[in-house]
């Protein structure tokens, strides 16, 4: 009884059934009759049929009532009346966990799902529940859930349009208009009409596809039956955005709050992207109007947090680039950052042969869960930044452990972005502009090169990775974990192989045929003049020749790294020192934690071998490896060994790693000093300064050395008074000044 009660409150209904008018509407109404009136735009209806339930004086009816009606505090009390009473059926905490998701927040709902199917197993409206709740956290398992929601009530057009809407974010098209389509078939009133939301799929499917005329067919049809009806835009709106089309998507969230101006989420998802593109005054009125209104969900308070944050940020400007940084690190961090940005451009400029249409904003944030703001709902994107168009949002350097993050390659990975997806109008393929990025950090140097890790060979080994017309699926709905990261690698390689084999041009050759709307058969064609298929076995065999021995070996080499641990932590650096080789051999990309690198050099120097130590560790940093105390060590041994330049240009390196180090600037300003690099001393002195020491004296003596050495006679004064400012006796300093003074 009350399986068939669950399926049938979700939605199931004799075909052709009629829309009823105010006249039929009794206090018998069922809460699907209401909001189907509501659906059909039949507002006094609809109202009267709410209100109707609300008198039944029943907690559920009341409940469904206020929800009816907008009152959705009052309908969470109700509901939570319900469902404490004895025998209540488990549709109720089905119907109460979707108002959960729907209104308030994701913590609670899942448990009131799953104990609706541990009441009834054949709930299908909690399996409904639970595919809506992963969907939203592109979690796989919508896909399951929404299954057995359709194995169950096989007519349940609300599953079907769910299933359609995951298919396409999948970007499986052709089945997601199967499914929308099915859905529309099913539908128990005549034309569809209560399939608004499969009819949004097929409208986003055409959009996605470029045919506007038929996406503007299916908005006209919705609009025939319910003008009002905004979540039909906001459902496209949403895959635009899923896309990377934002600016489209921004139209769509408009049209929106046009069609239903009440429609708080519409105006909500508006603020967030308006956001993304860079905007402020228009997003905190639309983020502030639907919050009022109870949109009070965890992506607009926390989009209104942000946006209140912004007055703790330094933005610096100028003709091609804004730059937005928090306050207490915008001194040291700035002219880091403001360099490789210009270089970037400047770079990408000419690599591409285009020109961007405005400024690049890039937002720096210390906090990561402000960055997460910024990437809320955004699914396989980089966990260090992304770009929305013109804007960039990264993480800073303080705002991850140190060597966890190379922000250098993080900002030229993004700022391929900001070109690629202006070129193509966002039509890029996610594989490729990804792909093309991770290729990309490699040229700029090749330390930042792709990496391969454990992960990665374990996908090889297991034949994991995917075919390169199903790689954007890697990056959305991943199939096990970790497919994200292995799908930038595999993409970063492709790249890597195309430009390797066919050059650069065929690359851009590409970005010009996503430009033209080609698809990634078709690119692949028409620039490499191969089928996908033959694309497919030519870059395994390449792929072979460079890895497969590393992913043949794999297990031998974690056996052979594991007894070389062991040996370390024996203190047998003899034996650390005959083994080490062989492990490096087997798998010599490999610079993570415990890696064989580092113990040959450990055990090198208490043997007394320097220069065996510094050779590993070169080596180490060649290959990628990013610890900072690591590449210290290393510095300090090129410094030893007599090898300045290469221990400037290892402290270098860390400026992209870990800049938050006091002692690091300090050194990298003597040795650059010591080079006649005047600008690079300047530079790490000032960053020392913006630190702000505790001897202050001796920080803006640095600086004024390097100013006068560079023969800038008036900044060198100006640094050399603040340092007798903070120390009059600071004898250095006088002498200092009589010399800038004597040179006038």
């Amino acid at each position: 009884m009350l399986a068939g009660m669950c399926a049938a409150a979700a939605g199931q209904a004799p075909a052709h059934k009629p829309v009823v008018h105010s006249a039929e509407v009794a206090a018998t109404a069922s809460p699907a009759e209401c909001r189907a009136l509501r659906l059909h735009a039949k507002h006094a209806e609809a109202t009267d049929c709410f209100e109707a339930l609300g008198r039944s004086g029943d907690a559920y009816l009341m409940a469904e009532s206020f929800w009816g009606l907008g009152d959705w505090e009052d309908a969470k009390k109700e509901f939570e009346v319900a469902i404490k009473q004895p025998r209540a059926p488990a549709l109720w905490k089905a119907r109460y966990g979707r108002l959960l998701h729907e209104r308030f927040n994701d913590l609670d709902s899942p448990g009131l799902f799953n104990e609706a199917l541990a009441q009834d197993p054949n709930c299908a409206e909690a399996y409904l529940g639970l595919a809506e709740v992963s969907a939203a956290n592109f979690d796989d398992k919508a896909q399951e859930y929404v299954a057995k929601a359709i194995a169950i009530a096989p007519k349940l057009v609300e599953a079907h349009e769910l299933a359609a809407n995951l298919l396409l974010e999948d970007a499986k098209s052709e089945e997601a208009v199967k499914e929308a389509q099915a859905a529309i078939a099913l539908s128990p009133y005549e034309g569809g009409s209560d399939a608004l939301d499969a009819m949004a799929t097929l409208a986003a499917a055409d959009l996605l596809a470029d045919k506007n005329a038929d996406a503007d067919a299916w908005m006209a049809k919705i609009k025939a039956v319910n003008p009002g009806y905004g979540m039909g835009y906001v459902s496209v709106a949403r895959h635009l955005v899923l896309n990377r089309r934002y600016p489209e998507g921004v139209a769509y969230y408009r049209k929106a709050v046009e069609a239903e101006p009440k429609l708080w989420v519409a105006h909500s998802e508006l603020g967030i992207n308006l956001m993304r593109l860079g905007e402020e005054d228009e997003p905190q009125k639309e983020l502030e109007l639907a919050y009022n209104n109870g949109q009070t969900d965890a992506a607009t308070a926390n989009s209104l947090k942000l946006l209140d944050s912004y007055k703790n940020f330094v933005t610096t400007r100028d003709d091609t680039t804004i730059l937005r940084m928090y306050k207490s690190e915008s001194d040291l961090l700035q002219p880091y950052f403001s360099d490789q940005l210009h270089k970037a451009i400047a770079t990408y400029s000419a690599k591409y042969k285009m020109k961007l249409d405005g400024p690049v904003q890039l937002e720096v944030y210390p906090n990561h869960e402000d960055f997460a703001v910024r990437t809320m709902g955004m699914p396989g994107l980089g966990a260090l930044g992304v770009t929305f168009g013109n804007v960039v949002a990264m993480d800073s350097p303080s705002g991850r452990k140190p060597g966890d993050f190379n922000w250098g390659a993080t900002m030229w990975h993004e700022m391929s972005h900001v070109f690629i997806l202006s070129e193509t109008k966002f039509r890029v393929p996610r594989w490729f502009t990804e792909g093309l990025a991770v290729h990309e950090e490699g040229q700029v140097d090749p330390r930042w090169a792709n990496r391969l890790t454990p992960d990665v060979v374990a996908a090889i080994h297991d034949k994991r990775l995917l075919p390169v017309t199903k790689m954007d699926q890697g990056f959305i709905f991943p199939d096990y974990p970790g497919q994200v990261l292995v799908s930038y690698w595999q993409g970063g390689t492709i790249c890597d192989y195309i430009a390797e084999r066919w050059g650069n041009d065929a690359l851009l050759g590409m970005v010009h045929s996503f430009a033209e709307l080609k698809t990634t058969p078709e690119s692949i064609e028409t620039n490499l003049h191969e089928s996908p298929e033959q694309f497919d076995k030519d870059y395994a065999a390449w792929l072979d020749k460079k890895v497969g021995a590393t992913v043949a070996n794999f297990d031998t080499w974690t056996v052979q790294l594991k007894a070389l641990v062991g040996m370390s932590q024996k203190n047998d650096d003899d034996g650390v020192i005959r083994a080490a080789a062989a492990v490096i051999k087997l798998y010599p990309e490999y610079v993570e934690d415990a890696n064989a690198y580092e113990l040959l050099a450990n055990a090198q120097l208490i043997k007394g071998n320097k220069q065996a130590a510094l050779d590993a560790l070169a080596e180490y940093e060649r290959r990628g490896g990013e610890d900072p105390a690591t590449l210290r060590k290393l510095a300090s041994l090129e410094e030893e060994l007599g090898h300045p330049k290469e221990a400037a240009a290892t402290l270098d390196q860390l400026n992209f790693i870990y800049p938050e180090d006091e002692e690091m600037h300090r050194k990298l300003g003597a040795l650059w000093l010591a080079q006649g690099n005047t600008a690079g001393a300047v530079r790490e002195y000032q960053a020392v300064l913006a630190m702000k020491p505790l001897d202050m004296a001796s920080a803006e003596f640095d600086v004024a050395r390097a100013y006068l050495a560079a023969g800038d006679k008036g900044k060198a004064e100006e640094s050399v008074l603040a340092s007798l400012e903070a120390a009059p006796g600071f004898k250095p300093a006088q002498k200092l000044l009589l010399e800038i003074e004597g040179a006038k």
